[in-house]
């Protein structure tokens, strides 16, 4: 009786122990919802024939190389860079939480965009700032400049193409968010496989607080956990200090490096993508109800009458999609699937619209 009762004690009095952050922080939920066509979490719909080939070589008795040397000498030759300027993490969100614990906040970023550069800037207790995207779902400018001058922001996250919008932000503003502030800017492009543009890669060398942010996930490897940092090596060096050892795993490592390599396969899945993307956005463009947002992710945004009713009906009939009530209020994001997977979803569509 008396464990009981120091026990429930206890229980009662676990957020007091709790840091202030951490009270008002929600836990970050996925939900797993059965479907036949599954278009709501911008993976790609094509995986890689090699990867069981790699798996045979690994040796699962061994620690994994903690410095991740060939995959990072293959991703360098891939963009034309120095391995020196190439840190690995156990995706994105990992890196985004280095990047916080070195630089500290404020965290700066517009909105609507990938909630993590929030959330982990509150799980560590640095200050966040958010500034609304503009009618173009483009960076406003002047916002953005006035919050650097009078809040001097550690940290800067652009997620160019951006998560939700699709879009990319103005080159332009961009530069200048990074000439006028003395903080580390990182430009998060894990979409720029699926842009038109070429990304922030060759600014490097003319901007040393600017960092680039790239993912494996994108491109059909998102089970892989598999991220990298790009940036000036003092940066790199610095943000090392605080990956903690054997982040990457051998198998990740493994089938990334053979994946890297097979650029050809890479490309071809890459271009049906963007070709698919083109189809979907001149297929939704026909809809009196719906308005689509042009794209430059494997993803696309579109307003819609009634999008919650849509989103329900659509998932009735097998397909989801992900509802950005909340987010993007009266839109639903959809992403790009194989040939086969995006006319299941338009067929359905004209049912249920």
């Amino acid at each position: 009786m008396i464990w009981k009762l120091c026990y429930n004690s206890f229980a009662m009095d676990i957020k007091r122990l709790v840091k202030q952050n951490i009270r008002s922080l929600s836990a970050y939920e996925t939900r797993e919802i059965p479907c036949r066509v599954k278009l709501d979490a911008n993976e790609s719909p094509y995986g890689f024939s090699m990867a069981s080939k790699a798996i045979s070589k690994i040796e699962t008795n061994r620690y994994p190389d903690p410095e991740a040397k060939e995959l990072k000498k293959v991703i360098a030759k891939d963009l034309a860079i120095n391995k020196k300027n190439v840190l690995h993490g156990n995706g994105s969100d990992e890196l985004i939480y280095y990047l916080i614990a070195v630089f500290g906040g404020p965290v700066l970023y517009p909105t609507p965009t990938f909630s993590m550069y929030g959330i982990i800037s509150q799980a560590l207790g640095e200050r966040k700032m958010s500034i609304p995207l503009d009618k173009e779902f483009d960076l406003d400018i002047d916002k953005m400049l006035t919050a650097i001058r009078k809040d001097k922001p550690g940290l800067i996250f652009l997620s160019s193409p951006n998560n939700p919008t699709g879009n990319c932000f103005s080159s332009e503003k961009i530069l200048k968010i990074i000439d006028a502030t003395r903080g580390i800017v990182v430009v998060d492009e894990a979409y720029q496989p699926f842009a038109s543009e070429k990304g922030f890669i060759p600014m490097l060398k003319d901007y040393k607080n600017l960092v680039i942010m790239r993912t494996l996930s994108k491109i059909g490897l998102a089970g892989l956990r598999v991220g990298f940092l790009i940036g000036d090596e003092k940066i790199i060096c610095e943000v090392n200090k605080v990956r903690l050892p054997f982040n990457i795993n051998s198998l990740s490592q493994k089938i990334a490096l053979e994946v890297l390599k097979n650029r050809k396969e890479r490309n071809l899945y890459i271009k049906s993508i963007v070709s698919e993307r083109n189809r979907l956005f001149n297929e939704l463009s026909k809809f009196e109800s719906i308005s689509p947002y042009p794209s430059e992710a494997n993803f696309i945004l579109f307003s819609a009458n009634e999008p919650d009713g849509i989103y329900e009906r659509l998932l009735k009939k097998g397909v989801l999609v992900r509802n950005m009530k909340g987010v993007v209020n009266g839109c639903l994001r959809v992403t790009v699937g194989t040939p086969g997977e995006n006319t299941i979803f338009l067929n359905v569509l004209k049912k249920v619209v």
